[in-house]
């Protein structure tokens, strides 16, 4: 149901939101995006995206309740700095986070499949249309 909140312990593993708050430093760091990719994103602006990242980051090491719009947010902000060379971290994630690719990518798949349920109102639209 849109607008229900859960925290990270009842979804996911310590491992993976570690990843994820790893994922969402990167925005603040090495990473550089666009006012047009933060919207894409669902944040207004890159401004509003550095401001949210920052919030979910404590959210997830205060284990908060996060909305189900927060949850698709912070993957689809993991997926993209992960990933792409041209505003993420993309080839330099292992030199700025000290993770492997392949470990990522392994925890990467295990969050979208835990998070499934929870995100599945946003699938194929950008988190809070």
């Amino acid at each position: 149901m849109v607008g229900s909140e859960a925290v990270g312990s009842d979804l996911l593993a310590d491992d993976q939101i570690k990843l994820l708050r790893r994922a969402l430093a990167e925005w603040g760091g090495p990473a550089h995006c666009s006012d047009q990719l933060a919207v894409g994103m669902g944040f207004a602006d890159k401004r509003d995206m550095l401001d949210q990242c920052r919030r979910l980051r404590l959210a997830l090491t205060d284990d908060l309740p996060l909305a189900q719009v927060d949850w698709a947010r912070a993957l689809l902000a993991a997926e993209i700095v992960f990933v792409s060379d041209l505003m993420g971290s993309g080839g330099e994630w292992s030199t700025t986070t000290g993770l492997s690719d392949e470990s990522t990518i392994r925890t990467l798949r295990s969050i979208q499949r835990k998070l499934g349920r929870t995100i599945r109102p946003y699938y194929g639209k950008t988190p809070g249309e």
